[in-house]
C-alpha cells in the first residue's frame, strides 16, 4: 500500500487483507478526510486491477448501480422488425445484447484474472431502501435479473464500502461486512502522510502544519479538517512558497482546512490561542 503511495496502519491493513482472503466486503467508517475513499483506490492500484466506483447519493435508484436497458436500442429493434412487417410478439427484447451494466453489475461480471476493486463510497448518502438492493450482491456476489436470471462473479470483487456516519445503517447490511474503523492518524503518522503526499514541503512547516491541525481539531468547528484538508493546505503553502508558518499565511489559506463561514471565523478568532498571536515585535508570529 505505501507503495501505492498510502500509508496504512496494522488494523487498516489487516483488514483489507481479511476481506480479499476471506471474499467479505469490508465497510469502512469514519470521519470525513480521514482516507477511506483513497484506501480503495489505493488497494485496486496495489493488487494490479480495476478499480469500479459507484458513488451513493440521495435518490439512487437500482437502475444506477445494478443494470438497465439500453431503450434506444430496444426502439431500433421494435422499427425494423416492424420494417420486415415481422411479428413483433415474437421478438425477444430482453436479452444480454440489450443490457448495460451498471457499476455492481460491471464488477460481477468482470472476466480478468484479479477480481476488481469495487468502492460503494459514502452509503450512508443512498436511501434506506437502496440498502436492501445489496444484500443480495452483498452475500453471495451475485444479482438476479428477472429476464435473464441469476448472475454470480465467477471471483467475487473485492467490495469496500464507505460511510461518513451521516446516519445509521441496517443491521442486516453490517452483518454481511466486515468492519473497520479509521481514525485521525497520530501526529508521527499525519507526519509521514504529510511527507509523501506533498515531498516539496521542508519539515519546519510539515511539523507546524500538523501541530496546527492537532489543535483546531480540538476547537468547536462544524466540520473538522481531516487529512484531506491537510494535505490540501500544505500544498497550498508550499505552492506559494511557504517555508515557515507565520500567522499572515495561516490567515490567507485558511479556505483549506476551514469549509465554512462559522468554522472560518472559530478558526480566526482561535489564531493567538493556537500559537499565532497577531503580532510579536511588530512582525507576524511564527512556528
Amino acid at each position: 500500500m505505501a507503495e501505492a503511495g498510502h500509508l496504512v496502519d496494522e488494523g487498516t491493513a489487516t483488514a483489507l487483507f481479511l476481506a480479499t482472503v476471506l471474499h467479505r466486503p469490508l465497510l469502512i467508517e469514519g470521519e470525513p478526510g480521514v482516507g477511506k475513499t483513497s484506501v480503495a483506490k489505493a488497494l485496486a492500484t496495489t493488487l494490479d486491477t480495476p478499480l469500479i466506483r459507484l458513488q451513493c447519493y440521495e435518490g439512487l435508484t437500482a437502475n444506477e448501480a445494478l443494470y438497465e436497458w439500453n431503450y434506444q436500442r430496444q426502439l431500433l429493434a421494435i422499427r425494423l422488425i416492424e420494417a420486415r412487417s415481422e411479428n413483433l410478439t415474437d421478438a425477444d427484447l430482453f436479452t444480454e445484447e440489450f443490457l448495460q451494466d451498471r457499476p455492481l453489475l460491471r464488477a460481477v461480471r468482470h472476466d480478468g484474472p484479479v477480481p476488481p476493486v469495487l468502492l460503494i463510497d459514502e452509503i450512508d448518502r443512498a436511501d434506506d431502501e437502496f440498502e436492501a438492493l445489496l444484500f443480495e450482491f452483498l452475500g453471495e456476489a451475485a444479482i438476479s435479473i428477472p429476464e435473464l436470471g441469476t448472475f454470480t462473479a465467477a471471483r467475487p470483487p473485492v467490495v469496500v464500502l464507505t460511510s461518513n456516519r451521516s446516519r445509521e445503517l441496517h443491521d442486516a447490511l453490517r452483518r454481511r461486512c466486515l468492519y473497520h474503523w479509521i481514525d485521525f492518524p497520530t501526529p508521527e503518522r499525519a507526519t509521514e502522510i504529510l511527507r509523501r503526499s506533498v515531498p516539496a514541503a521542508n519539515e519546519p512547516l510539515i511539523a507546524s502544519a500538523v501541530d496546527f491541525i492537532g489543535r483546531a481539531r480540538e476547537l468547536d468547528l462544524d466540520k473538522r479538517p481531516g487529512m484531506a484538508e491537510a494535505i490540501d493546505w500544505v500544498s497550498a503553502l508550499t505552492a506559494l512558497q511557504v517555508t515557515r508558518l507565520v500567522r499572515t499565511d495561516v490567515v490567507r489559506t485558511l479556505s483549506t482546512i476551514a469549509k465554512s463561514p462559522d468554522d472560518h471565523a472559530t478558526v480566526t478568532q482561535a489564531l493567538e490561542g493556537l500559537g499565532y498571536p497577531r503580532t510579536t515585535g511588530g512582525q507576524p508570529a511564527a512556528r
